[in-house]
């Protein structure tokens, strides 16, 4: 390790910190070069690719979407190890209703498939779940299923999976205004007691830290109607790699870049 993680008691402090919340995490050995001060608390990613993954190799696209889940749990452990506390990965976007009916359909059942597999794994590594996104327009196995695991896992303190299913920004941003209407209709708020922590808290993600870091892969260079509001200070990191090819070691390098960054949001270093 360099000089600068293994003496300097803050890094060694903010490790123990994490390793305290998950005894997994080791941001000291993973990334030696990076202070563990400098590592996101909030990975946000979009991940793309799936479909051209598997056209490249002359199969159908459902493979491709399944090699992505693989590349899920390599990454949420990832994650983890690195003392991230928060992982959000945009899995289904309002948009992608207007695909083939038989690629929906296998996504929902991919999204089970999953949940099912990753059940006793997220109890034995302490991850809580959490899913963003509308109900409205979701199969009912889907919603049972999303209801049984956030359940289950609600105490879980290691570190937090958000899936975004079902979901987009404006719709979410929407749904906030209009609730917060509704308050100021019954009287309860006036309009210029409304403030910038309000719309947070009405947001599908409340209670959550903002992303800091946002990756996109396969060379997408567009954010896709992912958390307008609460991406406005993440830093931006796109990569060539399709989704199915993502690793852990590409995972390191976009929080290496971000750690290299200078956050000043708005003001001068």
């Amino acid at each position: 390790m360099t000089p600068t993680t293994t003496t300097d008691p803050s890094a060694l402090e903010i490790a123990a910190a994490m390793r305290r919340r998950n005894p997994k995490a080791d941001p000291l050995t993973l990334l030696p070069d990076v202070h563990p001060a400098r590592i996101p608390r909030h990975i946000a990613i979009i991940m793309d690719g799936n479909g051209r993954w598997a056209t490249q190799r002359g199969l159908p696209r459902m493979l491709g979407h399944r090699a992505g889940a693989k590349t899920v749990r390599s990454i949420v452990e990832q994650i983890g190890r690195l003392g991230v506390e928060v992982l959000t990965l945009y899995s289904f976007s309002l948009e992608n209703w207007k695909r083939p009916k038989e690629e929906v359909d296998a996504l929902m059942a991919l999204y089970l498939e999953y949940m099912d597999a990753q059940r006793e794994e997220f109890m034995r590594e302490n991850i809580r779940f959490r899913q963003i996104g509308l109900t409205d327009g979701l199969p009912q196995a889907c919603i049972d299923k999303r209801d049984e695991i956030t359940d289950l896992t609600r105490n879980n303190t290691a570190g937090t999976l958000v899936l975004a299913v079902n979901y987009g920004s404006r719709a979410e941003i929407t749904s906030a205004v209009r609730a917060i209407a509704q308050r100021v209709k019954g009287g309860e708020l006036a309009p210029d007691g409304i403030d910038e922590s309000m719309v947070t808290a009405a947001l599908h993600t409340r209670g959550l830290p903002d992303p800091d870091l946002l990756i996109r892969t396969a060379g997408e260079m567009r954010i896709s109607n992912f958390l307008l509001w609460q991406l406005s200070y993440a830093e931006l990191y796109a990569t060539p790699t399709l989704w199915p090819d993502f690793t852990p070691e590409h995972l390191n390098s976009a929080v290496r870049s971000y750690a290299a960054r200078n956050r000043t949001y708005g003001g001068l270093k």
